[in-house]
């Protein structure tokens, strides 16, 4: 199946550059580009694309507003939105999880990672740049902005102890292979659980599964 990409960037040079870096193979395909948030979230609704590769900073709409909007579209429930910036900071990685992104990449990565950074996040997995650390994720996401609506401790109730325990340890920062290691069971059981916590919680992707631990109290930083 190929990945239906639509890129955000207010500067084209950078996306004829990505044009070709997500063309150069047989799997991903750029639909749309867009040089705004507003623009984005258009086109988005316009192409359903599966990843929306988002700047940061753009003219207008940035992209954590054009992040949060696509995020909440019931009709964009299928998208997943991959930001890509220069500016790769404790309180935008914050930000851009809270808006729903789930992945987070700094614009200085390799072809080989930006293209395994689209497929890890097209597969429904959360994909944190190096910079991005578990302290990072712990720090901002257990004390969320006022106006961020916590998750009550009571939806929890709708799991069983092992997929608590494996939701917990994905919010650690753990891989699949790690938590199947810690518990002694397959990778394919972990991502089972993985999977069945994310439709009882109503998450779309493992990021938003890892957000909903924190702001629980699932987890404490």
């Amino acid at each position: 199946m190929t990945i239906r990409v639509l890129l955000a960037d207010d500067q084209a040079l950078l996306r004829a550059t990505f044009r070709i870096l997500i063309e150069s193979v047989s799997d991903t395909t750029v639909v749309a580009e867009a040089a705004d948030g507003s623009e984005a979230v258009d086109l988005a609704r316009a192409h359903h694309p599966d990843i929306v590769l988002m700047d940061i900073r753009m003219p207008g709409t940035d992209g954590l507003a054009a992040t949060a909007t696509i995020c909440a579209d019931p009709g964009l429930s299928g998208t997943r939105v991959l930001i890509l910036t220069t500016f790769e900071n404790d309180e935008y990685v914050a930000q851009a999880l809270r808006a729903g992104a789930s992945g987070f990449l700094g614009k200085d990565v390799s072809t080989e990672v930006l293209l395994g950074g689209i497929r890890t996040v097209a597969a429904g997995d959360a994909l944190l740049s190096p910079v991005a650390t578990r302290a990072l994720i712990t720090r901002f996401l257990a004390a969320p902005e006022p106006e961020t609506r916590l998750v009550p401790a009571e939806r929890l109730s709708a799991l069983t102890v092992r997929e608590r325990e494996v939701m917990a340890l994905a919010a650690l920062g753990r891989s699949n292979t790690e938590i199947a290691d810690e518990l002694v069971v397959s990778p394919l059981t972990v991502r089972s659980h993985i999977q069945r916590a994310m439709t009882k919680l109503s998450a779309r992707d493992r990021a938003q599964l890892v957000v909903i631990a924190y702001q629980s109290g699932l987890v404490e930083p």
